[in-house]
């Protein structure tokens, strides 16, 4: 079971850009924290974030000026090249009683054609402890054609979906139906236009 760890925040006196590009000079990193009618904007050391996010912290008691809050991250913002952090979105939530989080969807195996898959995350539903990195979904010598369902992600114990079971997340199509595709396209849009 994760443990959780305490990131030490401070309040924001001011709001804005100019406010925001000074913090990430000093360091820290803006965020806020949304939950129970309240909305708090604080910032963070952006290396001790960065080391919890190594450990595969999803659960977080913060320290802001002395109250502590307990949330999970909801949002990472990235700058334009996704290298760095700009800002980070806080979900509070209450020990033990199950919340909805987004995790990514890990694809193991090979699969006969060519995984087109039509979603990167999903979201899940479990107590804040619980929160995996990331859900398998096996596709080691599945068909071309076959389609799959979120039902098909191989859900740990203590998880359950918060999307329909039906959801459509990824089909296996032809590699040559998928060349042949791109040619008839390529050929459709270089043809001379009708009269």
């Amino acid at each position: 079971m994760a443990q959780s760890e305490v990131l030490k925040a401070q309040k924001r006196a001011k709001l804005g850009s100019h406010s925001a590009r000074s913090l990430r000079a000093e360091g820290r990193v803006p965020a806020n924290l949304q939950g129970d009618g309240a909305h708090i904007d604080f910032s963070i050391d952006l290396r001790e974030f960065l080391a919890t996010r190594r450990h595969h912290t999803h659960l977080y008691d913060i320290d802001i000026d002395g109250e502590v809050k307990t949330a999970v991250v909801r949002e990472l913002q990235w700058d334009t090249f996704g290298d760095n952090i700009v800002h980070v979105e806080f979900k509070s939530v209450t020990r033990g009683v199950e919340t909805e989080a987004e995790v990514a969807i890990e694809w193991v195996g090979q699969p006969k054609g060519v995984l087109n898959h039509l979603v990167e995350h999903v979201t899940i539903r479990c107590i804040p402890s619980l929160i995996p990195d990331f859900v398998e979904v096996k596709v080691e010598g599945l068909d071309e054609g076959t389609h799959l369902k979120a039902k098909d992600i191989q859900l740990p114990a203590g998880l359950s979906l918060a999307i329909p079971g039906n959801s459509d997340i990824a089909t296996i199509i032809s590699a040559h139906g998928h060349e042949r595709e791109g040619e008839e396209g390529e050929g459709e849009e270089g043809a001379e236009p009708t009269a």
